[in-house]
């Protein structure tokens, strides 16, 4: 209930992504007290509300991409007032890859409390679901749909080391894992997840040339797609730093100031290089010795 002496707050509710029974209890909640619900598609939340026997109290209103902009000083006011504003959006949680960061900061820089209903989410339920490893990721939501763009946007992540997740469209699915094969290699591992937590949920594993081959026959449902990251440039080895260290020296520089040179660029011990550097000059006049 709306209480003008108490401090107001705008709550992201993260909704069901496919299966409503992961509505959580929290989100039922204040779906049916809130005073106000911002919903990205008002008939998509009456029609989740109604799914799951709710009879919200609160006033419901519209805030998508294209008017949240003129939106956000009305919610704002509304949580200034008191008023308790629920933000959803028609699937998993606002403010990642849907409506809602906007709001989030300019919220927080007029010293609105924001706080989450957290739930479902295709980003974490997909990348779990990959089998590829999940200790570190880069979220990069929908890629531009026009192919240099969305092949300039690859090439920017070609050495990223992380495992990458990304949200696509059926019909635009194959394109995109041309484009994922054109920068990363067929060879490259990866994952398809579709219409997650829904009875038709599919997880395909597979390398990108094989996934860009089962795409080409049509895809059904929303996609995310998941690929592996790029394997850690190998350091390379002491010996194989030993002519480019000889090289500088040619060229008239310090030996210590060579290998200092040559160690941070190659990133090992310098220490270790000095040491090869002086085993090698004294292997090299033990053979002149013996010539």
């Amino acid at each position: 209930m709306q209480n003008s002496d108490e401090e107001g707050v705008i709550v992201l509710g993260a909704t069901p992504i496919g299966n409503l029974s992961d509505a959580s209890p929290r989100l039922r909640e204040i779906m049916q007290s809130a005073d106000v619900i911002a919903a990205e598609d008002t008939r998509n939340f009456h029609h989740l509300a109604h799914a799951l026997g709710i009879k919200p109290s609160g006033r419901v209103m519209s805030l998508h991409e294209h008017n949240e902009a003129h939106k956000l000083g009305e919610v704002i006011e509304l949580a200034r007032q008191g008023s308790t504003v629920l933000v959803v959006s028609d699937a998993g949680m606002p403010a990642v890859s849907d409506p809602g960061y906007p709001l989030v900061a300019a919220a927080m820089q007029e010293g609105i409390r924001v706080t989450a209903v957290p739930g479902p989410s295709a980003v974490l339920t997909a990348l779990a679901l990959s089998g590829l490893p999940t200790g570190r990721f880069t979220f990069e939501g929908f890629l531009p749909r026009k192919a240099g763009e969305r092949r300039k946007r690859l090439n920017a992540l070609l050495h990223e080391e992380r495992t990458m997740v990304f949200f696509e469209s059926p019909h635009r699915v194959a394109e995109f894992l041309g484009s994922a094969v054109e920068v990363f290699g067929a060879q490259r591992q990866a994952a398809v997840a579709r219409e997650l937590t829904k009875k038709f949920e599919e997880v395909r594993r597979d390398e990108l040339g094989v996934l860009k081959v089962w795409a080409d026959e049509g895809v059904r449902g929303e996609i995310v797609v998941v690929i592996s990251g790029a394997s850690a440039p190998q350091a390379p080895s002491i010996d194989d730093l030993l002519p480019q260290v000889s090289a500088l020296i040619g060229e008239g520089m310090r030996m210590k100031q060579a290998v200092a040179e040559v160690a941070e660029s190659a990133g090992v011990k310098k220490r270790e290089l000095y040491e090869a550097v002086l085993a090698e000059r004294h292997e090299a006049k033990k053979i002149a010795a013996i010539i």
